[in-house]
């Protein structure tokens, strides 16, 4: 009889016998195992393998030209670079040695002047005012250097012929910085005309009258340089291109020579306050007024007095304008000298400066 055990064993011994036959019948029939794949279209053809080959090769080749040049371009900046501060300083240089020769110009004809009593400079214009005593009379200069031409100008009275103010009321009209007396005029029916060629905005106020007697036309071209003499033909003139001026009487110097004062001019009056423009080989300008307690020809200077003084102290061309009462030097806002009238006289022109 079987036991509880025993039925047991043989239920799994019977229940396992299958699989261990498999087993081993699959442990005595081994077939060989392949695997086919097709991996043909998968083989590299040779043509993109030597184009990469081809492309690194010029990509390394590249890299390598590219190094040097940022070598090359880099000694070439810095060379450059070089060359540059070394020109920069050879301009700075040259400008140094360019000017000097203007500073030390304009330092002995200062030296002339004395020391200034007031400067004023801005980026268009630069004044210095000193007060001379030569010691038979007492008077004023400005130094004036242009550095833009506009920053003079002639003002016409009332913008019309036959018009008037004082020099002081050109200026506060006009803001300007600095103001004198210009030409000569003559009175008609109680109004004041300029006297003979004027020119204003450059065009001939009563057109073009050719030089009489011992007038002379003084102003300003347009390169801001003083013109002056006198003209016997309107072309003669226009080749100067003048933008302005005014007319009066006589020329004391020009290019540094002492031109014959006319006799008339030496008695008629003797002394008497004067207004005088000229300009030094700098194109420096230089404006001069002599006071006097009248216009009598017992007080002021005498032309030859002025025109000795502008010749010592280098002045190339110098000419006289309208003078007596209607002498007028305004700077700054103020009268700097003392019109020989007690007030200032009303003329029609008169020469402007601006800041």
């Amino acid at each position: 009889m079987m036991t509880p055990v025993k039925r047991v064993n043989r239920f799994f011994m019977l229940l396992t016998a299958p699989f261990l036959g498999l087993l081993i019948c699959m442990w005595w029939y081994r077939p060989p195992l392949e695997l086919d794949l097709d991996v043909g279209q998968f083989t590299p053809i040779s043509g993109p393998l030597n184009e990469t080959a081809n492309l690194k090769k010029d990509l390394t080749l590249a890299e390598g030209t590219a190094s040097y040049t940022i070598d090359a371009v880099s000694a070439s900046a810095k060379l450059y670079k070089g060359t540059t501060t070394a020109m920069n300083k050879l301009v700075e240089t040259a400008k140094t040695q360019a000017s000097r020769p203007e500073l030390i110009y304009n330092r002995r004809i200062s030296a002339k002047l004395g020391i200034p009593s007031e400067v004023l400079t801005s980026d268009r214009i630069r004044i210095e005012l000193y007060k001379l005593n030569p010691g038979n009379y007492k008077a004023y200069a400005l130094k004036i250097k242009l550095k833009d031409p506009t920053a003079m100008q002639m003002s016409l009275a009332k913008e019309a012929t036959g018009g008037a103010e004082t020099t002081m009321h050109a200026v506060q009209s006009h803001g300007a910085i600095a103001g004198i007396n210009a030409g000569g005029f003559a009175d008609k029916a109680g109004k004041r005309y300029p006297l003979s060629t004027t020119v204003v905005d450059g065009k001939y106020l009563n057109g073009f009258e050719p030089t009489f007697k011992d007038l002379s036309f003084v102003g300003l071209n347009k390169s801001g340089q003083l013109i002056g003499g006198k003209f016997y033909s309107r072309a003669q003139l226009d080749q100067l291109e003048p933008v302005f001026g005014a007319t009066f009487v006589p020329v004391l110097l020009k290019n540094n020579v002492k031109v014959p004062i006319p006799e008339k001019w030496k008695t008629s009056p003797n002394r008497a306050p004067r207004t005088v423009i000229g300009n030094y080989k700098d194109d420096q300008l230089l404006i001069f007024v002599a006071d006097g307690y009248n216009e009598l020809g017992s007080s002021g200077a005498r032309l030859e007095e002025i025109q000795n003084k502008l010749y010592n102290m280098g002045v190339m061309d110098a000419y006289n304008l309208d003078g007596g009462g209607s002498s007028s030097l305004i700077f700054n806002g103020r009268v700097v000298n003392k019109p020989s009238d007690g007030n200032l006289r009303a003329v029609p022109t008169n020469f402007l400066f601006f800041k």
